[in-house]
């Protein structure tokens, strides 16, 4: 090859490369600032979110997916925003895809794992919370801990619900839901008076919760204390916004006056 024709493609060479660099440029600035906005739009989600704006949530979230599909945290946090509207296939596509891409989230585990819990997947939601549960990073483990207490407990495996429960409760001692639990196995498994004690306490606390009212009027009427479980169980009915405690409330009710 000549000097000429050399140098002639050298310089070809130099100009394709630079009509490359050109083409990048735009593309690479236009991914960084689309990342931005989807940032932005995330963290207004989320403070919607935190508000129990979920509608204003969701239409936030819903930008910073089509800006940034590949962000594990934004599909975290849509799980979250479609289990608070209670679609839970949704939520559970969006926890698995955050997951997906990022293996380690053990926050999006154990959501998927809750979103399980609440469609009364127990078996589907018990590997995961146990991969939590060995995640030594994971800030809260008393969560997992205490779902993976309440899933066996549905199960009716009641040994394995209290030693979860019990290792939660080492954690964080004051934890409602744990101790809640915790009365509840106790009342399954025949401890009435160690279950009353706890309810009883926890109704000092939070003396509208209904859940807990529901189990504090059953401890009662298994004792025999029935204008106690009376009162009790129509307070979780007063109080509740779920169709499915209010019915066993009723029930319970009932059986007051059979």
């Amino acid at each position: 090859m000549t000097m000429l024709r050399w140098h002639s493609s050298a310089i070809c060479a130099l100009l394709l490369l630079a009509m490359v660099a050109q083409a990048c440029a735009p593309m690479g600035e236009k991914a960084a600032q689309d990342r931005k906005k989807a940032n932005a739009a995330r963290n207004l989600g989320e403070a919607y979110l935190s508000e129990g704006n979920y509608t204003g949530a969701l239409k936030e979230l819903l930008k910073a997916e089509k800006l940034n599909p590949d962000d594990p945290l934004l599909h975290n946090d849509l799980g979250l925003v479609y289990m608070a509207k209670d679609k839970f296939n949704r939520a559970v596509g969006h926890f698995e895809k955050a997951i997906e891409l990022k293996p380690d989230y053990s926050l999006a585990k154990n959501n998927l794992g809750s979103a399980y819990m609440i469609r009364k997947e127990w078996d589907k939601a018990i590997p995961i919370l146990e991969d939590v549960t060995g995640d030594m990073l994971y800030a809260t483990p008393h969560f997992p801990l205490t779902n993976l207490g309440w899933a066996y407990f549905n199960k009716g495996d009641y040994a394995k619900a209290r030693r979860y429960l019990k290792k939660a409760l080492k954690l964080k001692p004051e934890f409602f839901l744990a101790r809640l639990h915790m009365g509840q196995t106790h009342l399954a498994t025949g401890r009435l008076h160690q279950a009353l004690t706890l309810f009883e306490k926890l109704a000092e606390e939070r003396p509208q919760n209904p859940a807990l009212l529901l189990a504090l009027g059953k401890a009662y009427r298994m004792l025999g204390d029935y204008d106690s479980a009376r009162l009790a169980l129509k307070g979780a009915i007063e109080y509740t916004e779920n169709n499915e405690l209010a019915v066993e409330a009723s029930e319970e009710l009932k059986r007051l006056y059979r």
